[in-house]
């Protein structure tokens, strides 16, 4: 079986990398593990308007459960911080249903989608010769061998370009010793009968509540919500039985948190856990390689979504995965090109959202509560609602760093400001 592209990883980042580079003119495999796209589901679903769209999709019912506009931001010592924006931010979706119509548009671009399919190696002459030297520039364009198991069948599928999109444990980028992602956040959400105060508005609860990042409600109606966390890495432990587990904070969050604890009814409608990956590996691409998505660090570090930025960068990789593997140059050097572009347009902003991530996450819940009761003025919320964007925070930063409030809020975040630009 000889293909130009093949996608491993049927989620939104590898159905997008898929079309985009069928699009372009590839003969393009797609690759999914499971036996359904879209399951198991390890996410909130709460995709930005800019993250439906940047997949091309509009919002549909087919998907769409519910749309926010804002959110509340709850203070450890139960102060809320109201953040409207006025108009929908933010749609809460199915994700299953949104991962299934992402591959149909990929399958009706000519795409072939193989289900029950695991990439279990990779082989490649060009990635070091036995004496450590550089393969010849011939070599380099030698197909990638990918090993996998169809439906327990050992297969051999040649590609010229492999892109990996299987998500935060890649087995690709590991295969190509592109290495990991900085940091993965362990996080773990039920689904449960929960009265919200707002349908319209999420809930944020940072703090001691999820050490290094923070707890959140997300209403798929006025009765139903998805509730979870997700902590910093060096805090958790394996065992969901000790007191570092996210079970554990997640447990202690849903009786000792008073707003909560009133209106969580117990018992749960679905339970997953999962990682968010933050910080993108210094390469994402070698001979014959891509990485995209989750596999790629390519996740916010301020919220942990990876849709919008992986469509994003699935775009490029599927078009010069195409473009190489057509033109016959599948080297390092060739594919560098959707490093360098997707960097361009990404790497800034998930910059700075790590400084942020790491800035929030080492403030004492008294702290917090001094830095959430200081942005609770008028002035500081209408710049909020007006600049606010899930996916690009140093937008509103700038904002408040500029703006008439500068003084009020270099008392409340110090110099911290002052080392983002």
């Amino acid at each position: 079986m000889k293909y130009d592209v093949v996608v491993v990883g049927a989620g939104p980042v590898g159905s997008t990398a898929a079309r985009y580079a069928a699009m372009n003119g590839a003969k393009v495999l797609l690759l999914e593990e499971h036996a359904s796209i879209g399951s198991p589901v390890g996410c909130t679903g709460l995709l930005s308007t800019r993250a439906v769209e940047e997949c091309d999709l509009k919002p549909s019912d087919e998907f769409v459960f519910n749309s926010v506009r804002g959110a509340f931001v709850h203070a450890p010592d139960g102060q809320c911080l109201p953040i409207d924006g006025k108009r929908t931010k933010a749609y809460v979706v199915s994700r299953k249903n949104f991962d299934r119509t992402l591959a149909v548009m990929a399958v009706e671009e000519g795409v072939e989608l193989s289900l029950k399919t695991r990439a279990i190696g990779l082989e490649k002459e060009n990635f070091k010769a036995e004496n450590g030297t550089e393969r010849s520039d011939k070599e380099k364009n030698s197909p990638v061998k990918l090993k996998v198991l169809k439906n327990g069948k050992l297969e051999t599928i040649s590609a010229s370009v492999v892109i990996g999109a299987d998500g935060v444990k890649s087995r690709i980028a590991s295969y190509a010793d592109l290495g990991k992602p900085a940091r993965v956040l362990p996080g773990i959400q039920i689904e449960a009968p929960y009265a919200s105060e707002d349908s319209n508005f999420v809930e944020l609860f940072p703090g001691s509540s999820a050490p290094g990042f923070f707890a959140w409600t997300v209403p798929l109606d006025e009765k139903i919500s998805r509730i979870a966390l997700a902590i910093e890495p060096g805090i958790a432990c394996k065992s969901r039985h000790c007191e570092n587990s996210p079970l554990f904070y997640l447990e202690k969050f849903l009786r000792s948190n008073p707003h909560v604890k009133a209106r969580y009814s117990g018992g749960m409608l679905d339970f997953v856990v999962g990682g968010i990956p933050i910080g993108p590996q210094e390469r994402t691409y070698s001979d014959g390689i891509l990485l995209a998505g989750d596999a790629a660090g390519q996740a916010k570090p301020t919220s942990g979504g990876g849709v919008y930025t992986g469509a994003f960068a699935a775009k490029i990789a599927g078009k010069i995965a195409a473009e190489a593997s057509l033109e016959g140059d599948t080297s390092a050097s060739r594919l560098s090109e959707y490093d360098r572009l997707w960097r361009k347009g990404l790497a800034k902003e998930l910059e700075i959202g790590m400084k942020i991530h790491d800035y929030m996450g080492k403030l004492e819940d008294h702290q917090l509560n001094e830095l959430i009761g200081s942005l609770n003025s008028p002035s500081i919320l209408n710049t909020i609602t007006e600049y606010g964007d899930m996916d690009h925070p140093s937008v509103l930063m700038r904002k408040l760093m500029f703006s008439g409030n500068s003084l009020r809020l270099m008392r409340a975040f110090g110099t911290f400001i002052k080392t983002l630009f």
